[in-house]
């Protein structure tokens, strides 16, 4: 499996569009991995995971073909995660496709803002819900419940072939039980994990910091989910959390964790 981070920044990426922030204004200065477009990541050049507001410059700068995807999942209605306007884009009048060639698996609130909006246009949609697993194409695709909007079933997903087994964990915080329980039985090649409060927590947990990260990670591995062969990335980083790129690489080399930064390639 192959996994491309098509961005690894929080809701206000980073720099923050409107911040003066130490690390906004490191990233503008030095730029590089400092530079990080809102969170999104796509499998094997076909599954898009979250189609955020900086898409299209996320597919220009990798040379990706959004022609290429046949899914599209989204993991909540945050909207770093979901622009649906974006969606008009892939079907006529915009260009000649009569249908959009992608199904899109999205929960309940999320089908029916797209439907709101879009009453007259023929997308494919499957509501999706936590602990129910689907199949698309080779792929078993396990949305999992995410500490992080009560409003909502907001997803993190576990996605295997048949050789390789993925959780995508943005806007996780830490899971209640059941999400646990169904890892249980799981043993991760890849694991992206959000960190989006850094190196400053806060009272809000609904995102993780970097202390909390590896608290997940370290009952993972005592499950036997994560073992030594695991690749263990972070995403969803914020200038909030009061560190840059190589501050997070300097926190996380102990615990051989990569700091993920946009256009991270992994194969696994």
């Amino acid at each position: 499996m192959r996994v491309r981070l098509m961005g690894t920044g929080g809701a206000d990426g980073v720099p923050g569009f409107f911040s003066d922030s130490r690390v906004s204004r490191y990233a503008r200065e030095h730029k590089g991995k400092d530079i990080r477009t809102r969170a999104a990541a796509v499998v094997d050049d076909t599954i898009k995971i979250d189609l955020g507001p900086d898409t299209w410059y996320q597919a220009m700068r990798d040379g990706l073909d959004a022609r290429d995807w046949t899914a599209v999942l989204f993991t909540h209605s945050d909207a770093d995660h979901f622009a649906p306007d974006e969606l008009m884009y892939c079907m006529f009048p915009f260009n000649h496709m009569e249908y959009s060639g992608f199904t899109i698996y999205a929960n309940g609130f999320i089908c029916r803002r797209i439907l709101e909006k879009f009453p007259e246009w023929p997308f494919e949609l499957v509501m999706t819900k936590s602990f129910s697993p689907f199949v698309h194409g080779g792929y078993r695709i396990s949305p999992l419940q995410a500490h992080h909007n009560p409003s909502e079933d907001s997803h993190n997903f576990l996605v295997q072939d048949g050789d390789s087994t993925l959780l995508y964990a943005t806007d996780t915080g830490i899971w209640s039980e059941p999400t646990w329980e169904a890892l249980r039985h799981a043993q991760l090649d890849c694991m992206v994990l959000e960190c989006s409060e850094g190196l400053a927590s806060t009272a809000y947990d609904g995102h993780l910091d970097a202390h909390e990260f590896l608290e997940v990670v370290e009952r993972l591995r005592g499950m036997g989910v994560v073992t030594n062969e695991t690749q263990i990335v972070s995403t969803h980083h914020s200038h909030n959390g009061e560190a840059t790129h190589d501050e997070l690489v300097e926190f996380f080399a102990p615990h051989g964790v990569v700091v993920g930064y946009d256009g991270l390639e992994l194969n696994f």
